[in-house]
């Protein structure tokens, strides 16, 4: 992120992707990358799930899988 980007932090609520994986085993770790290199999308295989990270706009994303 940039000097200028924008972080907001909270609480664990369910509300956040990796509530349901807290304490779990990390199986594997991919990345997506657009044709030129750059990452784009971080994506985390846990045994109870997945969890991508994506960029946008310079933003950090966690949509649901």
């Amino acid at each position: 992120m940039a000097e200028s980007g924008r972080i907001e932090v909270a609480s664990i609520s369910g509300e956040t992707p990796f509530a349901d994986h807290l304490g779990k085993t990390v199986l594997a770790v991919s990345e997506v990358g657009a044709p030129d290199n750059e990452r784009l999308a971080l994506e985390i295989a846990f045994d109870s799930g997945r969890v991508r990270c994506e960029t946008w706009s310079g933003a950090l994303r966690l949509p649901s899988t």
